[in-house]
């Protein structure tokens, strides 16, 4: 679901790609805690509960190699996952979470800001949304810091399988429109189910071109 074409080569490098075996790095939970910056990073960005981790999950064919959860907040650190190849995955801590203590809220937004400002090797970052629901108002502040930070990002939508086909049209539709007038948005927009598993060869290929111009 996307105005994004791939060739057969593109999917079938990311197919390859996600196919390798991919492991827990580390974790970071402060700017000093980051590993150091070496080839090429993805992160994946979204409000608390958004399947951030299931999506991981999906892209690697790994069940559990990112931890997923039913609570709101669970992911509170920098999650970085690792093939032995140049790319490495970054899984975000989740946004808009309001029953979050403050002082933690802080401390995550802190260190995402610092990340998101400093890591020379993040090539894009892949902003999740859930297809039922469209843009928040947490994620025009999280799009609107990317485009502070100069970061290339795109717009993911998840949980795709359950909206009706005209109303996943629209809203890849009005999403498309509003990212298209931010300096940091990459134009196309990807509609993913990790239950049908719609967009996920799409989204290996995305990544896969990324890759081959970053390196």
């Amino acid at each position: 679901m996307s105005a994004e074409a791939f060739t057969a080569e593109e999917s079938e490098t990311g197919r390859r790609l996600f196919a390798a075996e991919w492991r827990f790095l580390t974790a970071a939970a402060s700017v000093a805690a980051l590993p150091a910056a070496a080839g090429v990073e993805i992160a994946f960005a979204g409000r608390s509960n958004v399947g951030k981790s299931s999506l991981i999950n999906a892209l690697t064919g790994r069940h559990a190699l990112a931890r997923t959860s039913h609570t709101p907040g669970r992911t509170q650190e920098l999650i970085f996952f690792a093939a032995g190849g140049p790319l490495t995955l970054v899984d975000m801590p989740g946004y808009g979470y309001a029953a979050a203590p403050k002082a933690k809220v802080a401390a995550w937004t802190g260190l995402i800001r610092a990340y998101l400002r400093g890591r020379r090797n993040l090539a894009r970052v892949y902003v999740l949304i859930d297809a039922r629901h469209g843009l928040k108002p947490a994620d025009t502040e999280v799009l609107d810091l990317l485009d502070e930070a100069a970061v290339s990002y795109e717009i993911v939508l998840t949980k795709s399988d359950e909206v009706k086909a005209t109303a996943l049209a629209a809203t890849i539709a009005g999403v498309g429109a509003a990212v298209r007038k931010r300096p940091a948005a990459y134009p196309d927009v990807l509609a993913t189910s990790t239950r049908s598993g719609a967009g996920i060869g799409e989204l290996r290929a995305a990544v896969a071109r990324l890759l081959a111009e970053k390196t």
